[in-house]
């Protein structure tokens, strides 16, 4: 997600917890060389989280994580970071991988929301409230399914995510529906948008991207429509590429 932001040309930071391991000095050593400011917290009773996928004929097939929950010590000393940081941001995403690394998330949300920040929520898990007061959550569309149970129109799934929006008090909602596009719920409004990808390779990090380019839109000033527009189109050209890959500010130019 950090990376996609900085590689659209957002000044970004990224904070996070890691352990005193190689996995962690070498996630240290990418964000620097992708200009990325680190506030990474070292955590001596945990391993990085390590994210194995298995790829076969350029698809991947399964992924496997290896992962410990951060010190409660260390989280803390993480949210008094996040509050100084916040003042020098334009945006904020938090990006939920239920890893155990945002368990103050609803004060990180309140933090970012007094001071006159938009918060971009990437959710994960059936509890939602936690996102409450948020500027926009991006649920993809099974997610969402798990939140507010299946619909079997256009209408009803207008109906059931405007519902969960006012419920959370969110600006918007924006669905990523995978072949069928994005759809963006807002206050009286919906904006959809179809998808573009000619051929999918890889589909890991497409989430992140369109988060990361959202938030950069929004950053510089964009309305809805244009945001979730190039998101959508920024997208598009993730998927096809092999791996967590990012969209260049060239690339993402030259297909607007």
């Amino acid at each position: 997600m950090a990376r996609n932001a900085a590689a659209v040309g957002a000044k970004t930071a990224l904070l996070s917890v890691v352990g005193d391991d190689d996995a962690g000095r070498s996630l240290a050593r990418m964000l620097a060389e992708g200009e990325i400011e680190a506030g990474l917290h070292v955590d001596r009773n945990i391993d990085t989280t390590v994210k194995l996928r298995v790829i076969g004929r350029q698809q991947q097939l399964l992924r496997i994580d290896f992962e410990t929950t951060p010190s409660h010590e260390i989280l803390q000393a993480k949210l008094s970071e996040f509050e100084k940081r916040v003042a020098e941001s334009d945006v904020v995403i938090l990006s939920d991988y239920g890893k155990g690394g945002l368990t103050h998330i609803a004060e990180m949300i309140r933090l970012a929301r007094a001071a006159g920040k938009p918060v971009l929520v990437d959710p994960k898990g059936d509890d939602y409230a936690k996102y409450a007061g948020a500027t926009v959550i991006t649920p993809n569309r099974s997610e969402l399914r798990d939140v507010v149970g299946r619909w079997s129109s256009e209408d009803e799934l207008a109906s059931k995510a405007q519902k969960l929006r006012r419920q959370l008090g969110l600006d918007a909602l924006l669905v990523t529906r995978s072949e069928e596009g994005m759809t963006l719920f807002s206050e009286g409004e919906t904006h959809h948008q179809a998808a573009h990808a000619l051929e999918v390779f890889d589909v890991s990090g497409a989430g992140d991207t369109v988060i990361a380019t959202l938030a950069v839109m929004l950053a510089a000033g964009s309305d809805w429509d244009e945001a979730i527009r190039t998101a959508n189109i920024a997208a598009s050209i993730v998927v096809g590429k092999l791996g967590t890959a990012v969209v260049t500010r060239e690339e993402l130019a030259a297909a607007l």
